[in-house]
């Protein structure tokens, strides 16, 4: 095949050989000494999803939930305990920040469900009331 180039001005006839390009040969793979054609790659599966926070039914009236993921600074109430609103029940630390979880009303302790240093979930049953 022939072109024409022009290159500053000054044209140019150029032959040129259109051949064909063979496909790369794709590379071998063993695993576990079995060799194994590559494949194209895939994109990866969806995130598989998630667990609940808490696999037995609760009566909400009775529980206390983290309303953020963190750590747990400090457990300030004792089973057995009688709270009014607004006792502080748990401290967690998110983000560099203490966040106070309150009683949401006046009752008394049945469990106490994190410790110190615990890692929880937001909506995680961190108190249950009797």
């Amino acid at each position: 095949m022939k072109l024409t180039i022009t290159v500053d001005g000054k044209t140019y006839e150029v032959d040129v050989d259109a051949a064909q390009p063979e496909p790369p040969a794709a590379p071998p793979y063993a695993i576990g000494g079995v060799n194994i054609a590559s494949a194209p790659l895939r994109a990866p599966a969806g995130a598989p999803a998630a667990a609940p926070v808490d696999s037995k039914p609760v009566n909400e009236d009775k529980v206390c939930r983290s309303p953020v993921s963190g750590v747990v600074v400090r457990v300030a109430a004792q089973v057995g305990q009688s709270l009014q609103t607004g006792d502080i029940l748990v401290v967690l630390e998110a983000m560099k920040m203490e966040t106070n979880i309150t009683a949401p009303g006046a009752g008394k302790i049945a469990a106490i469900a994190v410790n110190q240093g615990d890692g929880v979930q937001a909506g995680q049953v961190v108190v249950e009331f009797e």
